[in-house]
């Protein structure tokens, strides 16, 4: 190797098994010697390769026609990095890759095809959990359904086997720990967690050979032969470090790739102990199959590790986000001063709603006011006219974006309206569709909106809430909420009992210093009536306009469906309910429902454990796809699940997503406002992925940006205490769900003071004894028995290694 490469460790590629890693005090980390002999050693002729070469795209179209091989997209377990999966496309237990040779290259989330092997080499399951896959590992404490991890060095002696086990803890060792939604992420040892049994003891296998055991104790094994689709965006963030002979440096990450040194900062040599806390952005762009290592490239440096500006400019581009500057040649169309008015010809072509009560309901924070709502009495009595009004462009420059397309207060704006006519009791009588202009007379908040709920009786003064325009009174608005809030009411019953299904999730939001934007605070989300008001009239506009495109275009509606369950996660989720106990009806999303709406009820369950369940209920769960009716022929695919509706779309926001730009196109198109699309269904299904995966990386971005802040809200006001509820039991460690600030960690029971631990089954249920070390020499030791829906007192505490934390379990009281 010549002393221009280097070696980097960015995100998501790994190292063939069999390459390991040492560390000396310093924190340096050099190959042991089975690599570093390969790496010296002088080779003659062609270098051996490491990597299965790709089959051709005809040997591929051909074998997917065949049968032969299975296409999907690629999951790797974070806490076991030489562990990959696809979905089954029966829908049975997940299809395990297993190594990064077997992986062939692929990253996290690209689209792959790959070919069986023989059954001899298919992974033995056993009920007990004692599988290499399912068994409890000390890799990190992130839950196996993330999507990322780093390992904490002082791990590293008991995973000889892994290629990470050594990589310094950075952002990932948190990523997604306290997401919400765990949906196509979630990885085949999940709901082991829950240590299900799939049989009676008996059935367990007492041989190991694949080829004398029944399906049901197997795990199908593949390797990957080609990649159909490059999904993951090959950037990663992480640390250069030198090498202990300077000639290359490790960017310490998973995955492994080559740079070179003329990349990295010209002192970088010279003085490295400078760069150890730096944040580097690396792209991939080659990865031969003659090497154990990618090649990257050093795109930039980020800043310091841990801070928010720099891990969020890592987060972004890791996912594919570009947030650069609108290009001058993408603003030059936009008006060059303000104030912008409608023209009078525009004006002629709508329906003109500017003098009706309409007003917007919105966090307190949010600029872009992309919906409308308004409910006025109709003369006839009881019907009364509620409307939903939306403008039609989406996420462009903030002058659109908060300005000319935000239907902020005061303000004429163009938008699409769809109108009902209804009883006070929910039943729609009529509806419409149509280009409107409106001026909204005030922008309330959902707090504002909340008190009116709150106080139907009491008279709200012009100071206690934003300004309202001249022509409507603030004893109108309230009339109008209060009217939206009791037909929202009966709409949202009704739809409970047609058979929808509601899982909430904790979710964190954090409080920021208005100066230096660091997290000051976090608290759990509370979703109250005046969210369900707005939710109510937001799933009724998106159901009424996907019956109206679909209705007019058949063969070219985006629409969006949501899949079933899992068969395989729903069956081990059913194993567990009957494990621990619980009655739960699993037939429809409206039974399972029912059954949620008695979890607090019965069995004197607590609030506590409803968050439990509601979290291990969400887990077989899919995701919802955005999708063209042309291409998939059976109409019974398009069903909404969680729903439970034939046709559903999204409408309501255009300025935040292009598959509501989208609608609004095929729905103006459908009212003869403007041509038809010209896309074929095809190309329309193109633009539905492309929705799909940015939605996915929307998504991601979230969760990791909540995660940066909650680990920075960890390191700056921490230790923070907590009750917490067991979720999971395994042999040496078990999972919580902490329930004050809704995030899951795994605490292990050798990083506890104990005198030991013992680990049973009582009948099915698995459960840890804990038996502490007294804390004085004449005390006696203090017992803990630790099992499904345990009640315990954790410790959130940094690690002092960025963006890192750790759940420390309290002792308990003697007197307990």
């Amino acid at each position: 190797m010549s002393n221009s490469d280097s070696r980097i460790n960015p995100r998501q590629l790994g190292t063939p098994r069999g390459i390991k890693e040492c560390v000396h005090a310093s924190g340096i980390s050099c190959l042991e010697a089975c690599a570093k002999k390969n790496r010296n050693k002088p080779t003659r002729g062609r270098k051996k390769s490491i990597f299965e070469a790709y089959m051709s795209k005809e040997d591929v179209s051909a074998g997917l026609k065949r049968g032969e091989l299975i296409q999907g997209p690629l999951r790797i377990n974070p806490k076991k990095y030489h562990e990959a999966f696809i979905p089954s496309p029966d829908g049975t237990r997940d299809i395990f890759i297993d190594g990064v040779v077997a992986r062939n290259r692929a990253l996290n989330g690209d689209i792959v095809v790959v070919r069986l092997l023989p059954k001899e080499q298919w992974k033995v399951i056993k009920p007990d959990g004692s599988d290499k896959e399912t068994e409890a590992t000390r890799e990190s404490d992130v839950p196996e359904d993330m999507l990322g991890t780093c390992v904490p060095r002082e791990t590293a002696k008991d995973n000889a086997e892994s290629p990470d086990v050594i990589i310094e803890a950075q952002f990932d060792d948190n990523e997604a720990e306290h997401g919400q939604d765990h949906l196509q992420d979630v990885l085949a040892d999940d709901v082991k967690k829950l240590s299900l049994d799939t049989g009676e003891k008996d059935d367990a296998p007492k041989v190991n050979d694949p080829r004398l055991l029944p399906d049901k104790f197997l795990q199908r094994t593949a390797k990957v032969v080609y990649i159909l689709e490059k999904k993951h965006s090959r950037a990663a963030t992480g640390f250069i470090k030198l090498l202990a002979d300077k000639n290359s440096e490790l960017f310490r990450k998973v995955p492994r790739a080559y740079v070179s040194l003329a990349d990295c900062p010209s002192d970088f040599v010279a003085r490295p102990e400078d760069y150890s806390n730096m944040l580097f952005i690396c792209r991939i762009v080659d990865w031969k199959e003659d090497s154990n290592f990618a090649t990257g490239q050093l795109a930039k440096s980020l800043g310091q590790a841990g801070e928010i500006e720099p891990e969020t400019e890592g987060i972004l581009t890791e996912y594919g986000v570009d947030f650069s500057d609108f290009s001058p040649e993408a603003l030059e169309c936009l008006p060059q001063s303000l104030p912008w008015s409608i023209s009078p010809r525009e004006l002629a072509k709508r329906r003109d709603l500017r003098k009706e009560c309409i007003f917007t309901i919105d966090p307190s924070t949010a600029k872009d006011l992309d919906d409308a709502l308004s409910c006025k009495q109709l003369p006839d009595a009881w019907p009364e006219a509620c409307s939903l009004l939306f403008q039609v462009i989406p996420m462009l420059p903030k002058l659109l974006c908060e300005e000319l397309c935000s239907l902020n207060p005061m303000q004429d704006r163009l938008t699409f309206s769809v109108m009902w006519k209804v009883t006070p009791e929910g039943k729609i009588l009529d509806e419409w569709f149509g280009r409107t202009v409106i001026c909204s007379c005030v922008k309330l908040s959902y707090d504002h909106a909340q008190s009116m709920i709150e106080n139907p009786g009491k008279v709200f003064s012009p100071e206690e809430l934003p300004p309202v325009s001249p022509q409507h009174s603030v004893a109108e608005v309230q009339q109008a909420v209060l009217n939206l809030h009791r037909i929202a009411q009966h709409l949202r019953k009704q739809r409970f009992i047609d058979g929808a299904l509601r899982l909430d999730q904790l979710k964190l939001s954090f409080t920021l210093d208005q100066e230096s934007g660091m997290p000051q605070g976090c608290y759990i989300y509370q979703y109250r009536d005046s969210n369900k008001l707005v939710e109510e009239f937001m799933l009724l506009a998106n159901m009424a306009v996907a019956h109206q495109i679909y209705r007019s275009f058949p063969e070219r509606a985006l629409l969006r469906r949501h899949p079933p369950p899992q068969t395989k996660l729903l069956k081990d989720l059913m194993e567990f309910c009957n494990q621990v106990g619980l009655d739960i009806d699993f037939s429809t999303a409206g039974t399972l429902h029912v059954s949620a709406l008695g979890w607090q009820g019965t069995l004197g369950y607590s609030e506590a454990r409803k968050e439990v369940l509601t979290n291990m209920f969400s887990r077989p769960m899919q995701m919802a796809l955005y999708f063209c009716t042309g291409v998939l022929k059976d109409e019974t695919l398009f069903r909404h699940y969680a729903l439970n509706v034939p046709f559903y779309t999204h409408f309501t926001s255009p300025i935040r997503r292009y598959a509501d730009v989208l609608v609004h196109r095929l729905l103006s198109a459908s009212l003869g406002a403007s041509a038809p699309i010209k896309l074929e269904k095809d190309a329309l299904q193109r633009q539905a992925d492309h929705c799909n995966d940015r939605k996915m990386a929307s998504k991601r971005v979230q969760e990791l940006s909540a995660d940066l802040f909650f680990a920075i809200f960890v390191r700056e006001c921490g230790p923070l205490e907590s009750e917490a509820m067991v979720m999971g039991v395994l042999n040496e460690a078990f999972d919580v769900l902490v329930l004050k600030f809704g995030v899951q960690k795994r605490i292990y029971c050798n990083a506890l003071p104990l005198l030991g631990f013992h680990f049973q089954k009582v009948g099915r249920k698995p459960e840890l004894t804990l038996m502490w070390e007294p804390e004085k020499l004449e005390q006696e030791s203090v017992s803990q028995v630790i099992t499904i829906f345990t009640l315990v007192e954790v410790v959130l505490k940094s690690e002092g290694v960025p963006l890192k934390y750790s759940a420390l379990l309290k002792r308990p009281s003697s007197e307990k």
